[in-house]
């Protein structure tokens, strides 16, 4: 597909301006199209730590395969291809593109994580990737480095059948990542919508949407939307069984909606046949599972070799050691407390002790590997802390600690990455509370009694944190407003590596500085469980 030449068709400028000299055809015979996908890679081209599972070299042999037998083709991404691994630590946009563009991706939505790096580095990966990058929520023109640069939709042609590609992405980006105060995040539904009936007054009326909002939110957008018949969805890392899911529009037609899981470990495969109509008819559909049953692509492995001196010289400085292993898991690091979290704050509170600091919050969203036991290496540490954040040091009442604690929980249920970790207190809450009152308990480590005291909602407070929730990321808006604030500069992912040399071996524990009890419940007692600052 000749991706650019659609580009000029479209003008370049949107939908709107599409309806005014182009007119799709009535379509007059069915389309069989195949439709392989990925979602939230996060730069696992290739896994040492699980060498059985993913990588792109096993993702290339796979499409190339289907490509070689069947005769239409459309290989999705839905977005979160930036930050997870050292390649993109060494690589940045250079190694997303040249492995996007390698396997021959046909079109990909923005996730929330490839504005980790800002509008420059995201505009530098456009610049460089051989296809549309696509997403019909996002406002982008006012940023002078993105301008019109991402699209809301891609176009593509079977026996001169369109099929529309659009794109969406997560409103939450806003918070969640750092795409600058020139981009803007518009309802997804509401852009779907008044997309697919732009496309639809073209004559299109085949439409897949290809999202990263997450896989209940794209059982709400098909639901919600008249004119959409496939969602390939991301952000949320589901693994579906079956696959996919059939779901029914606004106006009762078949949806069907997938996504596939993680990492590359699945290839999903959707193989629709589109009606005269341009509705679902037959489908089948398989997550492939990327697993040593499936050959290395050579060229892909070799493409890849390029980068493997950079990263072998992170992974291989030791920077210090664990008596166990440090617990990073997704699936903890967003609800509960975990022995790493506690860890990265303890270390947080060190590396800041000169300016007075005794409290630290670190997100979990922002915590993004675990670590096994034994010796930890500088590429460990990256795994773990990929984003390039720095500390920041605030002074906050202990209301602004109780306030920023409340934001942290207020959406455990969904897992999200404002959980916070702390150090120098601990805290209570409960689940089952209303968002926004669900803390019922603050208490902060008094160095001279060597016990934790209940916190003063008047007193001002030395508090530690990364700059990306310093600056409102995930929802801080109070710690934005702070300003009483040293931006120090120094990488956490540096601080912790510093750390660890200083004090290890490490054996952090999880010490009942985050309890999860309904308010009815008998509390904590007020006993000394370690200052906050052990190993």
């Amino acid at each position: 597909m000749n991706w650019k030449l659609v580009l000029i068709v479209l003008g370049l400028i949107g939908v709107a301006v599409v309806g005014w000299f182009w007119l799709a055809p009535e379509s007059s015979q069915e389309l069989e199209l195949t439709i392989l996908h990925t979602n939230d890679i996060h730069s696992h081209y290739a896994t040492p730590e699980a060498p059985t599972q993913g990588g792109a070299a096993r993702l290339a042999t796979t499409i190339d395969s289907i490509r070689d037998t069947q005769d239409h083709v459309l290989l999705l991404d839905a977005g979160d291809q930036f930050q997870g691994t050292l390649y993109f630590t060494v690589g940045g946009a250079d190694v997303v593109a040249e492995v996007m563009n390698a396997i021959g991706y046909d079109t990909m939505v923005l996730g929330n994580h490839e504005f980790d790096s800002g509008p420059a580095e995201l505009a530098r990966f456009i610049d460089l990737a051989q296809f549309p990058v696509i997403s019909s929520n996002i406002d982008a023109l006012a940023d002078p480095d993105l301008d019109d640069s991402i699209l809301p939709f891609a176009m593509f042609f079977y026996d001169e059948e369109p099929v529309a590609v659009i794109g969406l992405t997560s409103e939450h980006t806003a918070i969640a990542s750092s795409p600058g105060p020139n981009v803007h995040f518009l309802d997804a539904i509401n852009a779907a919508q008044q997309t697919v009936q732009d496309l639809e007054a073209m004559g299109v009326n085949k439409i897949i949407a290809l999202t990263h909002l997450g896989y209940e939110r794209d059982l709400e957008l098909a639901a919600s939307v008249h004119g959409i018949d496939v969602i390939i969805g991301g952000h949320s890392h589901t693994s579906l069984d079956p696959y996919p899911t059939l779901t029914t529009s606004l106006s009762g037609e078949p949806v069907l909606v997938a996504t596939a899981y993680e990492w590359g470990k699945q290839l999903g495969r959707l193989d629709v046949t589109f009606t005269i109509e341009g509705l679902v008819g037959a489908y089948e559909g398989t997550a492939i599972a990327m697993d040593e049953s499936v050959a290395q692509d050579t060229a892909m492995l070799g493409l890849l070799a390029a980068y493997a001196d950079d990263i072998d010289a992170l992974m291989t400085r030791i920077v210090g050691a664990t008596e166990i292993a440090l617990n990073g898991a997704r699936e903890d690091v967003r609800v509960r407390e975990t022995n790493l979290g506690n860890l990265i704050c303890d270390a947080m509170l060190w590396k800041t002790r000169s300016f007075g600091t005794t409290l630290a919050i670190q997100n979990g969203g922002g915590i993004r590997a675990s670590i096994p036991k034994g010796m930890i290496t500088m590429g460990q540490v990256l795994e773990v802390l990929p984003y390039g954040n720095q500390i920041t040091v605030l002074g906050l009442t202990g209301q602004g600690v109780w306030d920023a604690l409340e934001n942290g929980v207020s959406q455990v249920e969904d897992g999200a990455g404002r959980f916070p970790h702390v150090g120098g207190m601990r805290y209570t809450f409960d689940p089952t509370a209303e968002s926004g009152a669900r803390v019922t308990s603050v208490d902060v480590w008094d160095a001279a009694t060597e016990t934790y005291v209940p916190i003063e909602l008047a007193a001002r407070y030395q508090l530690a944190t990364n700059n990306f929730i310093a600056n409102g990321g995930d929802g801080f808006d109070m710690l934005a407003q702070s300003t009483d604030r040293y931006e120090s500069g120094w990488l956490l992912s540096d601080s912790l590596a510093e750390y660890l040399d200083e004090n290890s071996p490490v054996s952090p524990q999880t010490e009942i500085r985050i309890d999860e009890t309904p308010a009815s419940e008998e509390q904590v007692e007020n006993v000394p469980v370690g200052a906050g600052m052990g190993n």
